[in-house]
């Protein structure tokens, strides 16, 4: 039997959004297993629930899995996150920003942001930024963000109003353009850590057969959605590069990277921008007050 000491991870923590299915689940599992104190984010309290009951069963019963429900699309969830966050625990050692949509119908939020640019982007810049010093607390801590080779045809469009038109919306751009900001706000994070112990990475987690689409997705990319799943991977496949990233020795001594198949892959010319990676991280600023 193996000693909970004696496990890689004993005695880090680890935050996972989006962790009650799929890749998160898959993530959040193998970290506890390898002896994380492991926090879950989830919107449903029943799927979380489930969630945690999955992990620890995995991972037995000395496993420490704590369960965090809120909607991370809502701003104020975030900061409302990364407050209990502060109070209950003096470190982080892995933050996983894994929760993402694939945006349906457009949507605004309460707080007037484009669904997805919500959920997939401002979400984690705003709780990665609210949770540095959580993260400059720990000896070496390791900030993983999924993004997706949708990012290649991503743009980044720097007026909110212009984001916020229904006229002008696509699920596909909207998409793409959430995914293409998670590498540029990895690259830009990294440049501003250079001299703390905390990296930055994100990666391409493959073609990955979860429950990412909503309920109000359109009937087209449904039907794409389906066609393409014979060629998709399993949600444990999926989740290795995510793992291999917040955990693995030599991914220690990476940062700012994109990687794909656990290994560093190309990105495309936007994403590859320093002037676009600074001009984003103040539009990001102004829209979630985080500097």
């Amino acid at each position: 039997m193996v000693s909970a000491s004696s496990l890689p991870l004993a005695g880090k923590t680890a935050l996972v959004t989006g962790a009650t299915s799929g890749i998160g689940l898959v993530t959040a599992r193998e970290l506890a297993r390898n002896g994380a104190r492991v926090i879950l984010v989830g919107r449903d309290p029943e799927k979380a629930a489930r969630a945690q009951a999955v992990i620890q069963q995995a991972a037995g019963p000395e496993a420490h899995v704590h369960v965090k429900c809120f909607d991370l699309s809502l701003l104020r969830n975030v900061a409302a996150l990364a407050e209990q966050m502060q109070q209950e625990f003096s470190q982080l050692d892995i933050l996983v920003n894994n929760a993402g949509i694939m945006p349906g119908r457009f949507t605004l939020t309460e707080e007037g942001h484009e669904l997805s640019w919500a959920t997939n982007h401002l979400a984690p810049y705003a709780l990665t930024n609210r949770l540095l010093p959580l993260l400059d607390a720990a000896e070496h801590a390791r900030v993983v963000t999924v993004s997706s080779v949708a990012h290649w045809v991503g743009e980044i469009e720097p007026d909110r109003e212009a984001r916020n038109s229904p006229e002008k919306y696509s699920w596909l751009t909207a998409y793409a353009d959430s995914k293409l900001a998670n590498i540029l706000f990895t690259k830009e994070l990294s440049h501003r850590l250079d001299l703390t112990n905390i990296t930055a990475n994100c990666l391409h987690p493959g073609m990955v057969n979860t429950s990412l689409m909503r309920a109000d997705t359109s009937q087209v990319m449904k039907a794409l959605w389906w066609t393409a799943r014979p060629l998709m991977v399993s949600a444990e496949k999926g989740a290795q590069t995510t793992l291999y990233l917040a955990t693995a020795p030599e991914a220690a001594r990476v940062s700012g990277q994109y990687f794909a198949g656990r290994k560093v892959a190309r990105c495309s010319e936007r994403a590859s921008s320093s002037n676009e990676a600074n001009r984003l991280w103040r539009i990001s600023a102004e829209e979630t007050g985080v500097e």
